[in-house]
């Protein structure tokens, strides 16, 4: 049965949502040929956060599934251990920047107190979910 787009329900709008957020942020860091997770982990590192501590929900704590997101980022120059190398904190510093501008770009047009009320919203129905 086809829906227009005006009488679709709200988990088909949250997984169409997340397909395209989660495809415009690849595409920003397909950029400089990084995956999710080297994200994530060249983020830890800035934080002098251990990086196997921030990607534990995304891994299943072997060590040659970490080492798989890190080794490319020393090869690169990128890290040097658990550490950012200048190298590193410039690539970090330019994604940034286009991550941010991304996010910009997909929440254009909706103002700070429509989004906090979003978020709110979502956030409920996640706790009734729960329960």
């Amino acid at each position: 049965m086809y829906m227009s787009d005006d009488n679709k329900p709200i988990g088909w709008w949250l997984k169409e949502l997340d397909r395209l957020i989660e495809a415009s942020l690849d595409s920003v860091l397909a950029t400089e040929g990084l995956s999710r997770r080297q994200w994530q982990a060249l983020n830890a590192a800035s934080e002098e956060q251990p990086i196997a501590v921030a990607l534990a929900p995304f891994l299943a704590g072997d060590p040659a599934e970490l080492a798989a997101v890190t080794d490319p980022l020393a090869g690169r120059g990128w890290l040097d251990g658990e550490q950012l190398t200048p190298a590193g904190r410039a690539a970090l510093d330019r994604l940034t920047e286009r991550m941010t501008a991304q996010r910009r770009r997909l929440t254009a047009g909706i103002d700070a107190t429509e989004y906090a009320m979003a978020v709110d919203v979502l956030r409920r129905m996640a706790v009734n979910a729960r329960s």
